[in-house]
């Protein structure tokens, strides 16, 4: 038998000591797999532990100590160790604070930390070192809880919704926080979607809520009004205060402070034939009229007739008055005529005494025409006895009382919203807005910055006026937001002076005339309108000192007894 050579020998040896490397090899790494397993099991079991153990923890505590922004600061220790089979181990813990933009970010969020997330990584060092990590994240049960993690102190939420005269959410409006005691500002904010949540410590807070060509509005203390209607809130601990506010675009009233009644007039200077309807051997030249004349002598007889008098909303007739010129042996009579089925005839006698056989002095009081004679005409009838002479016309007019009101200047009333702002000691109302106003010399007054609300007008008995009427109607007024509303307020009183001035040859209308009326213990001036007319209102019965005035004028002067309504006509020589 053949034995090995040592060749056969060293290759047999070489192959079991790769066998046995190979079986040694593969058992020293399943000791490695199982041991480093057992480490991480262990490191897991400890870093769940410690989750478990931040879970349960206070929100607010939940940090590490001395730890600085982002990471969030609390009870826990950054780096602890344990020891456990022999082996130690290190557990590092962060907690970090994250922003969410899903709620708002900067000054839309009142607290920009909306949770916290946690990192427990636990280590291990020696042959089988490694690591393992966990993350969780960890919400505030509630927004206060989440906001008190921005306070130094701990308190609760001022959560405030600002929405316009329709329930819509204003943007951006500017809402302040103040100290009520010290009236110093706390904090501000100016949120796109109209709300906004204040972390605020503990205690009582006075808001304001403002934009600019906006109404505001605000809170208020017991100081101000006995029973605030909106309060200053108080933030209590850990609670959230919600509150709301309303505020919306400013609106205006334009006031105007009239008469319900006018005068106008119809009146011709015969500067030209505009207004004639119809004549007949008269002449109309230089600004007046005469008989027509043949050969240098004039006709007999003539007349001339007005073009249709037509007012408009006709409350009464007043007066027709003419200016003429009678020589011996002629005549000048007037006579009114009213339109009847088509046909001008003659207002009967039982209407207008006198009529059928013509007026001829001035004025003629037309105030018994009653409503139905809408329409006029006036007829002149010349005639003469004398082919050598004529009687002249000058001028005619025909006045009337209107529903066209007339401006009545330097009223003193006030205007009152509805609003409130609370109740005083005696539970009277008190409202927001309650102010006294004047409109100035033409009746007119313009009053801005008010917010949407109704609105009443009132004026003091101790003016002599009373309030009769209001377009619109009835009170109160409603103003809704982003409008200029007209309000017009008649009045009434007594007595009054209506006074309208002209020129004397056109009968024009004297427009900025100073008028002056005055006796013992009232002296008023006024300025006529384009209508040259002013309205002196209230007046007391008696006797007053009348004096009218304007450039280019003489001036004139008269006396005249008031009691009720008295118009009058004054009428100027331009200064040639």
């Amino acid at each position: 038998m053949r034995g090995f050579t040592l060749i056969e020998v060293l290759v047999g040896a070489f192959l079991i000591l790769i066998v046995f490397l190979g079986i040694f090899g593969a058992y020293q790494l399943g000791a490695k797999v199982i041991g480093l397993n057992q480490r991480k099991i262990t490191a897991t079991a400890i870093a769940q532990g410690q989750i478990e153990k931040i879970r349960n923890l206070p929100y607010l505590s939940i940090g590490t100590i001395n730890a600085s922004l982002p990471y969030a600061e609390g009870i826990l220790e950054p780096i602890t160790t344990k020891v456990l089979n022999n082996i130690e181990y290190q557990i590092e813990t962060k907690v970090k604070f994250i922003v969410d933009p899903a709620d708002g970010v900067g000054t839309e969020d009142a607290c920009n930390w909306d949770y916290k997330r946690v990192g427990v990584k636990v280590s291990w060092s020696g042959r089988l070192s490694g690591e393992l990590q966990l993350i969780t994240d960890v919400a505030p049960k509630d927004k206060v809880e989440e906001i008190q993690t921005c306070q130094e102190q701990p308190g609760g939420i001022l959560s405030i919704l600002v929405f316009d005269a329709r329930g819509i959410m204003v943007p951006s409006p500017l809402i302040e926080i103040f100290d009520p005691s010290t009236g110093s500002l706390i904090d501000s904010a100016t949120s796109s979607d109209g709300q906004h949540d204040f972390p605020l410590t503990a205690g009582i807070y006075k808001v304001v809520v403002s934009k600019s060509g906006y109404s505001s509005e605000r809170t208020y203390g017991i100081d101000e009004t006995a029973i605030p209607q909106k309060p200053h809130p108080i933030v209590l601990e850990g609670q959230i205060v919600p509150i709301s506010f309303s505020i919306d675009k400013l609106s205006s009233f334009s006031i105007q402070t009239l008469s319900p009644w006018g005068t106008d007039y119809f009146s011709d200077s015969f500067s030209d034939e505009s207004k004639i309807s119809e004549k007949s051997d008269v002449i109309i030249d230089g600004g007046k009229v005469t008989l027509a004349t043949s050969e240098g002598s004039y006709l007999s007889s003539g007349f001339l007739v007005s073009v249709a008098i037509s007012p408009v909303n006709v409350i009464q007739w007043e007066k027709f008055s003419f200016s003429d010129e009678e020589p011996a042996e002629t005549d000048l009579k007037y006579q009114i005529y009213y339109l009847s089925g088509g046909n001008w005839v003659l207002v009967p006698d039982s209407d207008l005494p006198g009529n059928s056989t013509g007026f001829d002095s001035s004025p003629v009081d037309l105030r018994n025409l009653s409503s139905h004679y809408s329409q006029l005409k006036v007829r002149a009838n010349f005639s003469t006895n004398d082919s050598s002479v004529s009687p002249t016309l000058f001028d005619w007019q025909i006045s009337w009382m209107s529903s066209q009101s007339t401006p009545i200047g330097n009223v003193a009333f006030n205007l009152r919203g509805e609003k409130l702002i609370g109740h005083d000691s005696n539970e009277e109302p008190v409202y927001k807005y309650n102010q006294n106003h004047q409109t100035n010399s033409q009746g007119e007054k313009e009053i801005s910055n008010l917010e949407w609300d109704n609105y009443n007008f009132s004026i003091d008995p101790a003016e002599g006026l009373d309030l009769v009427n209001i377009d619109p109607s009835p009170q109160p007024i409603s103003l809704a937001p982003d409008t200029n509303l007209t309000v017009k307020l008649y009045f009434e009183a007594q007595n009054s002076l209506l006074v309208t001035i002209q020129n004397e040859e056109t009968l024009e209308p004297i427009f900025s005339a100073t008028v002056r009326l005055f006796k013992s213990g009232y002296d008023q001036t006024q300025y006529t309108d384009k209508k040259g007319q002013t309205l002196f209102i209230p007046l007391e019965v008696g006797n007053y000192n009348l004096e009218v005035s304007a450039p280019g004028y003489e001036t004139e002067s008269t006396t005249i007894y008031l009691s009720q309504d008295v118009r009058e006509t004054i009428r100027l020589t331009q200064i040639e």
